[in-house]
C-alpha cells in the first residue's frame, strides 16, 4: 500500500507553519468538511465529468482492457517503433508510465530485449524534435515497421491535427492503401472530426470515454493503449487504482489519503500562504510522474472565478523536482528562501526488482582504500538514496517547511495505479474546497482559439484581430 506520511505538515514539527493537529482531530472543521465532500464525491461520481471515477470497475474497465489487449496483441510483433501524437493529458500519463515501469534504456534495447516496440511521444510541434523521431524510425525498421498512435477526442486539436496530416502523407506515399493499418486512433466514440476519418478510412479505434477529461483520461485506452503495446500490466495499473480508491472513500479524514492531502495543501495554501507545492520523487523512474501531477494541480485547479462566478483567483503553483539531484540545485532555495512551498517528497521502499528488465538494488564494494569513502562500502545505492531523502526531510523540518512524504513499498504497475488514483481524487476533493470547478480549463481554450485566428482558421478572424491588437508592435524590443 501506498502510504501518506503529513507529520512533517503539522505545528508540532514545524511550528507556526504547519497546521494545528488538532484542526484534523474528529469532529473538526476540517474533519467535517472532508466527510461532507466525500458523501458529495460518492453522490457524483459516475456522472457529468467525473466519470474517471468508475475507470477501474465493472464493465468500463472490461470493455478498455479487452479492446486494448486485443489491438495490442493484433499489432504485436509487426512493428518495431510506437509513436504515440498527443498533447497534454494525451500524452503525460503515457510518457509517466513508460519512465515508471520499464527501464530507462528501454529504447536502446534490441527487439528481443524489450517487450514491445520503442516508443516515442511527440507532444508539441517543434519540427526539430518532430523530424528527429520520424528520421530516426526511417532509419531503424522504416515507416512500414511503425505505429502511430493518434489522440484526440476531437481531432480538431491544432498540434495533434497537424502531425497527424503530415504522418498521414509519409504514411500514404511510402505505403499506399495498408497505410491505414499503421495508424491506431483513440477518439470520441461516436462524433467529432477524427471520427469522421477513422470511419471513412479504416483505422482500428479506441474511444476516448464520455466524461473523462483529458487530466484524468491515463487509466483510459488514453494511457492503456501505448502501456500494453510496450508489456506493462494494465490489469495490475487498474488494479491498484481500484484499490487506491476504496480508501479514499472513506468518510474518516484520518483513512482516507485523498482527503488528507488535499486538505493539508489547501489549508496550507489558504491560512499559511504555502501556495508553491513541489513534488519530489527519490527515482528517476517516477520523475516524470511530476510532470503528469503538474498538469492535473494546475490546470484542475488554477481558476480566476468560483462556482458562484465570483473572482477568487484560485490554485497552487506545482513544481517538480527530483532526489537527490536536486539537492543541489533547488534545495537551497527551499530551506532558505521564501517559506511558501509545501514539499512532497516520494521515496522507494526497496530498490529490489524493477520489472521488466530485472534490474536491482546496486551494490558499493570495498577496497578502494580512501578513508574518506569508507563509510559507504558494503551499502547499497538504494540505502544511499533513502538516507539522502531522510537527511533532506530533517534539513526541512529544522527550517521550518512543510513537508509530507509518499512512500512506494516498490516500484510496480499496481502501486503506480494507487498513485494515480490517489492524486486524481485528492484534486477532486482540493476543488470542493475551493469552491471551482476543477473540470474546465478556460485559460486554456482562449489560447487555443487565438491559435485558430493566427492559422485563419475560419470563424476565428476576430481572435486573431484581437492577439494582434494586443500585441501590436512596440519600440520596447532589443536587438
Amino acid at each position: 500500500m501506498l502510504t501518506l506520511n503529513y507529520a512533517n505538515c503539522l505545528s508540532t514539527r514545524v511550528n507556526s507553519h504547519g497546521l494545528d493537529p488538532a484542526l484534523l482531530a474528529p469532529g473538526s472543521r476540517l474533519a467535517e468538511a472532508a466527510k461532507a465532500n466525500t458523501a458529495r464525491l460518492a453522490q457524483t461520481r459516475g456522472t457529468g465529468w467525473e466519470r474517471w471515477r468508475d475507470l477501474p470497475f465493472g464493465d468500463f474497465r472490461a470493455a478498455h482492457v479487452r479492446d486494448c489487449t486485443a489491438i495490442a496483441n493484433n499489432c504485436r510483433g509487426k512493428f518495431d517503433n510506437l509513436v504515440v501524437l498527443g498533447i497534454g493529458g494525451s500524452a503525460l500519463g503515457n510518457i509517466a508510465l513508460q519512465a515508471a515501469l520499464n527501464t530507462s534504456t528501454y529504447n536502446l534495447l534490441p527487439n528481443d530485449a524489450r517487450p514491445g516496440p520503442r516508443m516515442f511521444v511527440i507532444d508539441n510541434v517543434d519540427p526539430h524534435h518532430f523530424g528527429a523521431v520520424i528520421a530516426f524510425c526511417r532509419a531503424n525498421g522504416g515507416l512500414k515497421r511503425t505505429l502511430f498512435n493518434v489522440i484526440s477526442k476531437s481531432g480538431e486539436t491544432a498540434e495533434t491535427a497537424s502531425q497527424f496530416m503530415v504522418i498521414r502523407d509519409l504514411l500514404k506515399a511510402e505505403l499506399g492503401d495498408n497505410f491505414r493499418h499503421n495508424i491506431v486512433a483513440v477518439t470520441d466514440p461516436a462524433k467529432g472530426t477524427m471520427r469522421q476519418i477513422c470511419d471513412r478510412e479504416g483505422y482500428a479505434t479506441l474511444p476516448v470515454p464520455d466524461g473523462v477529461g483529458g487530466r484524468f483520461s491515463v487509466l483510459s485506452p488514453v494511457g492503456l493503449f501505448s502501456a500494453a503495446m510496450c508489456g506493462i500490466d494494465i490489469n495490475a495499473l487498474l488494479d491498484g487504482a481500484a484499490d487506491m480508491d476504496r480508501h479514499c472513500s472513506n468518510p474518516d479524514l484520518a483513512k482516507n489519503p485523498a482527503a488528507m492531502l488535499a486538505t493539508l495543501l489547501v489549508e496550507l495554501g489558504q491560512t499559511k500562504g504555502k501556495t508553491n507545492h513541489v513534488l519530489m520523487p527519490y527515482s528517476n523512474s517516477l520523475y516524470l510522474l511530476a510532470d503528469w501531477f503538474r498538469q492535473l494541480w494546475a490546470e484542475s485547479l488554477g481558476k480566476q472565478h468560483d462556482l458562484r462566478k465570483q473572482e477568487v483567483f484560485a490554485g497552487f503553483t506545482p513544481i517538480k523536482a527530483l532526489g537527490a539531484t536536486d539537492q543541489h540545485s533547488q534545495i537551497q532555495l527551499y530551506r532558505e528562501g521564501p517559506n511558501d512551498k509545501v514539499i512532497g517528497l516520494i521515496d522507494v521502499a526497496t530498490f529490489d526488482h524493477h520489472p521488466p528488465a530485472g534490474h536491482g538494488d546496486v551494490q558499493i564494494p570495498t577496497g578502494l582504500g580512501v578513508e574518506a569513502t569508507r563509510y559507504l562500502e558494503g551499502k547499497r545505492m538504494g540505502d544511499l538514496l533513502n538516507a539522502e531523502k531522510r537527511a533532506t526531510e530533517y534539513a526541512l523540518v529544522e527550517s521550518q517547511r512543510p513537508n509530507f512524504t509518499l512512500t512506494f513499498p516498490r516500484i510496480d504497475p499496481f502501486h503506480v495505479g494507487q498513485f494515480i488514483c490517489l492524486w486524481e481524487v485528492a484534486t477532486a476533493y482540493a476543488g470542493l474546497m475551493l469552491g471551482i470547478d476543477a473540470y474546465d480549463q478556460p485559460a486554456v481554450e482562449l489560447g487555443k482559439q487565438g491559435t485558430f485566428g493566427l492559422m485563419g482558421r475560419q470563424g476565428y478572424d476576430a481572435f486573431k484581430s484581437k492577439v494582434e491588437q494586443t500585441l501590436a508592435p512596440t519600440s520596447f524590443v532589443i536587438g
